[in-house]
């Protein structure tokens, strides 16, 4: 068989991370970074990896349930490589990419069919789920659906995804940044434990932030609607007030943001962080030149925001 290409983008949340776990809704945004799952047949190599052994075994799982005829398939030696620009343990989603692609390439190296997207995406949440203990499932529907996604997960059978057939528009993009913190000591499954542990022994202090979450992700939304520069940036800055409020930003984090607050308004996005770093921020400034001469200065890895309207695609 020749070899299998499915590539992936990487995502932002620009709203609602940890919330979305219980039920609120989130905005999220493919970014224009993209991870490439290579699959292909090796009688002289094969896969000693755990975590891309753990997706082809729930691959052929699903694939046995459909009542697939894959027996003969069934632990096929393959080899894989993975090319990414995506950052890891920063909050975009990187091993969510992992898990679409690897699903899609999978699905297609044991059945040669190329699945619908929202197979491979159900297939994803899964992986996600050993990967990150009790994920959303907003990240992979991000990087499996790409643009703008309004996600909220009822159960995890039932699941809300509404593609936006809008973007974020140029007035706001262009002044969007990506500013890296640093890669959080926690793992993304500690952060969302700390929120759920602190939930049950605050439930009630808790959902009043979590409502206080929805509110800005329906802020944003409008926001992107009415091009809104001022209500995006007041929301981001609200956002991660309630963020911190919840334990996940680090006070590292939040001085590099005070620090910031000369240039613009900005929130950690995904798990977050609370020992030392907090993954990426989420900036958008008033002033490009003197952001990027401060981050250059300070030797402070940033990168310019890009939205991605593509998803799960097939490269080869």
């Amino acid at each position: 068989m020749k070899e299998i290409i499915y590539s992936a983008p990487a995502k932002v949340i620009l709203s609602g991370e940890h919330a979305v776990v219980f039920g609120k809704p989130a905005l999220v945004s493919a970014l224009d970074l993209r991870l490439k799952f290579h699959l292909f047949s090796d009688p002289y190599k094969k896969s000693t990896n755990p975590d891309i052994d753990f997706i082809s075994d729930t691959v052929l799982d699903f694939l046995e349930k459909e009542k697939n005829p894959v027996k003969q398939f069934k632990k096929k030696v393959f080899n894989y490589k993975v090319i990414s620009d995506i950052p890891v343990k920063r909050g975009l989603g990187s091993s969510a990419a992992l898990s679409v692609a690897a699903s899609a390439a999978f699905l297609q190296y044991y059945t040669s069919r190329v699945y619908p997207s929202d197979v491979v995406n159900n297939l994803a949440f899964k992986i996600e789920k050993k990967f990150h203990d009790n994920p959303s499932g907003v990240d992979n529907s991000a990087c499996c659906f790409g643009g703008l996604v309004y996600f909220r997960k009822e159960f995890d059978f039932l699941k809300n995804i509404s593609l936006l057939n809008f973007k974020i528009p140029k007035k706001i993009e262009s002044k969007l940044y990506l500013i890296d913190s640093g890669t959080p000591k926690e793992k993304t499954s500690e952060m969302v434990k700390s929120v759920a542990d602190y939930y049950r022994h605050h439930p009630d202090t808790t959902s009043a932030i979590f409502h206080e979450i929805e509110k800005c992700t329906r802020r944003l939304v409008i926001a992107v609607l009415k091009e809104d520069s001022h209500l995006f940036t007041d929301t981001l800055h609200k956002n991660n007030q309630l963020l911190s409020q919840l334990g996940l930003v680090s006070a590292k984090t939040q001085k590099l943001l005070t620090n910031l607050s000369q240039f613009g308004k900005g929130k950690i996005t995904g798990a977050g962080g609370k020992k030392g770093n907090s993954g990426f921020v989420l900036f958008l400034t008033s002033n490009d030149k003197a952001l990027t001469r401060y981050l250059k200065l300070n030797r402070i890895k940033y990168f310019k925001f890009k939205q991605s309207m593509k998803g799960l695609n097939k490269d080869l």
